[in-house]
């Protein structure tokens, strides 16, 4: 339960470019709010300022900051004071700094309300051609490709199209990781939503190495669901071998039953990843 004498704390969202994607109740809020925490000032300023709404101060809350700040932002709110949270772009929370404080006010009893609006997940897939539902929300793609296979790897068999962000300069590396575990899958690069260079590159995901290396502009990333007849990445399978080793059995006993939890497998392809991957290691 919340109190009435408890502020609000308004999670609002604002555009990805395009200042007219700001909602009429979002900059009501934003021009009211007695403090506006953002993850970078500075940026919150000038879409505040762009947008034409007047007053507010801001105070920083990111990644690095966030846990130390949160009894000055309960405080104030314990005070009866609004505060709104924004991100650089978006929904908040995202991606973004925000859980934390959201479930801290949730424990206390203080409201949190959003303001819904523009989300880039959400934007690119509606325009991306992929099948919409199920989705799955993976956030930030990491750098390392030990680390980029076991953040795919959960979703190798699951139906659903798959949205993450990446940065230009580690796509390639991204792509070729996920192409690897996923296997061959409908891929869709959303550059620059709603920005004047909007772009969404089309393709299959075994085809990666033809997306142009100099793509400029944030980038969302969708990679659709496995169609009956495709065949499982490499890493996928050798997931899989993993598992069914811990289990026991003679090398042709694990192949077959590796075999019938894969796409596109032979058990004799099985059995000869499962050797080469022995003497690999």
């Amino acid at each position: 339960m919340t109190s009435s004498n408890l502020g609000t704390l308004w999670i609002v969202a604002t555009p990805l470019g395009n200042p007219g994607d700001l909602s009429p109740r979002a900059r009501e809020i934003l021009g009211s709010a007695d403090s506006i925490r953002a993850e970078d000032t500075r940026r919150a300023g000038l879409l505040i300022s762009r947008c034409g709404i007047e007053g507010g101060t801001f105070i920083s809350l990111h990644d690095h900051n966030e846990e130390g700040r949160l009894p000055q932002v309960l405080g104030m709110l314990q005070e009866g004071k609004n505060l709104a949270l924004v991100s650089d772009a978006g929904t908040p929370l995202l991606s973004d700094p925000g859980f934390r404080l959201v479930r801290a006010c949730r424990e206390a009893g203080v409201r949190v309300a959003p303001i819904p609006g523009p989300s880039a997940p959400v934007t690119a897939l509606c325009a991306s051609g992929l099948p919409p539902q199920p989705f799955v929300f993976l956030g930030f793609a990491p750098r390392k490709p030990a680390e980029q296979r076991a953040f795919f790897a959960p979703y190798a068999r699951l139906g659903a199209t798959l949205i993450f962000f990446d940065r230009k300069d580690r796509l390639h590396e991204t792509l070729a990781t996920a192409h690897a575990v996923l296997g061959n899958r409908d891929l869709c690069i959303a550059r620059e939503l709603t920005k004047t260079y909007e772009e969404f590159i089309l393709l299959p995901l075994a085809d990666h190495t033809t997306v142009p290396r100099d793509l400029l502009g944030e980038i969302t990333v969708l990679v659709g669901p496995p169609s009956g007849d495709e065949r499982d990445g490499q890493d996928a399978v050798l997931a899989v071998i993993r598992a069914e080793r811990e289990e026991g059995g003679k090398p042709r006993e694990v192949a077959r039953r590796v075999q019938e939890h894969v796409r596109g497998w032979s058990v004799n392809e099985v059995y000869q990843l499962m050797q080469s991957g022995t003497k690999e290691e």
